[in-house]
């Protein structure tokens, strides 16, 4: 799309991406395929204009819609801690700007995500097709509910806090899979990984972090 500065300018050069990644590094993101993506996709194009000189700072930023796009370490963490089961197919929670689903793009088979505010949809597809990604698929839905027509998935990651886990979600699992996902219900979270071993689901609290609510139902 001719709106969006692909090669970077200035604080969205290639260089400031470059000590993003060192930063990832050195706050323990050890995964080479992780850092790959993360250096090669543009984060500055993810956000409004007026924010791009902010892109590359470790620190979420508004995306409207009371949103936000997820600071570039809680990204690398969730994204390193889903491939640890080497999915093909991941179900993600909350496409909100497409940044998360661009980075997954990057490295698995087909990405299928699902976003409750139509507001963000539309300019998400733009993103990922300016990209060039075209192995994500964006659902308009009440994300609780995940997207059992095309599951189950290998790895579900959710990129807002239910209050609990959705039982949905853990039915959408298929065998060995993993479900990351914040939970909580104030400003900080659990960041949990639920894996799937036959009928039984194996919790591991990861670190704790802060996202927007998962909220229900859908809006324009």
């Amino acid at each position: 799309m001719s709106d969006f500065d692909l090669q970077g300018i200035g604080m969205t050069s290639a260089r400031t991406r470059a000590r993003m990644i060192d930063r990832l590094k050195q706050n323990g993101i050890a995964n080479m395929d992780v850092l790959d993506a993360m250096k090669s996709i543009p984060r500055h194009i993810f956000v409004d204009e007026a924010l791009a000189h902010r892109a590359y700072e470790d620190s979420s930023l508004p995306i409207g819609f009371g949103q936000t796009i997820s600071q570039p370490y809680v990204v690398a963490l969730m994204t390193q801690t889903v491939l640890e089961a080497a999915p093909q197919r991941v179900l993600e929670i909350g496409t909100g700007s497409g940044y998360q689903s661009a980075v997954l793009a990057s490295l698995v088979r087909r990405v299928y995500s699902v976003e409750r505010i139509k507001g963000l949809i539309d300019r998400a597809k733009d993103r990922l097709s300016a990209l060039k990604l075209r192995n994500v698929l964006i659902k308009y839905d009440d994300g609780n509910m995940g997207w059992p027509q095309q599951g189950p998935f290998d790895a579900i990651i959710v990129t807002a806090a239910p209050e609990r886990v959705p039982e949905e979600l853990l039915g959408q699992l298929d065998e060995g899979g993993r479900l990351v996902i914040p939970v909580g219900n104030g400003d900080v979270q659990e960041l949990r990984v639920i894996e799937k071993n036959g009928k039984e689901f194996n919790e591991t609290v990861v670190e704790y972090v802060r996202f927007v609510p998962l909220l229900r139902g859908m809006q324009p």
